[in-house]
């Protein structure tokens, strides 16, 4: 692939990239200024269909295949990951829920020491 062809594909992905966003951002202006004219259904029909066409637009470019492949990557990975069963979910939030109470009486413990040591050394201790 010589250097115009990058360019040429380069800046054809500018255009593309631009054309998207200004598509999303003339639907996101529309959703507001057709605020009274137009219920909120009407509306986000509109706002999601130019979504959609900002996504095929943007589709079209080398970042937004760069994107689907990296989704679909994602997917990939996702189905390889091995999920805890209930039993391990309920284990491990009990035993979460024992340490912060250790944890907790054991805070209050700390303070309660604290406290006395510092009634008993300012004198403000219950005679």
């Amino acid at each position: 692939m010589s250097s115009n062809e990058t360019q040429s594909g380069s800046a054809l992905d500018n255009v593309l990239i631009l054309l998207a966003v200004l598509v999303l951002g003339g639907a996101i202006g529309a959703f507001y200024y057709f605020e009274t004219q137009f219920n909120v259904a009407v509306r986000v029909g509109g706002l999601l269909i130019a979504v959609a066409a900002a996504v095929a637009i943007l589709m079209q470019s080398q970042v937004g295949k760069t994107m689907w492949s990296y989704v679909r990557g994602s997917r990939v990975e996702l189905r390889k990951v091995v999920w805890p069963t209930r039993r391990d979910s309920v284990q491990t939030t009990l035993l979460i829920f024992v340490v912060v109470l250790l944890l907790g009486a054991f805070l209050y413990g700390v303070d309660a020491v604290l406290l006395w040591g510092v009634k008993a050394l300012t004198g403000r201790g219950e005679a």
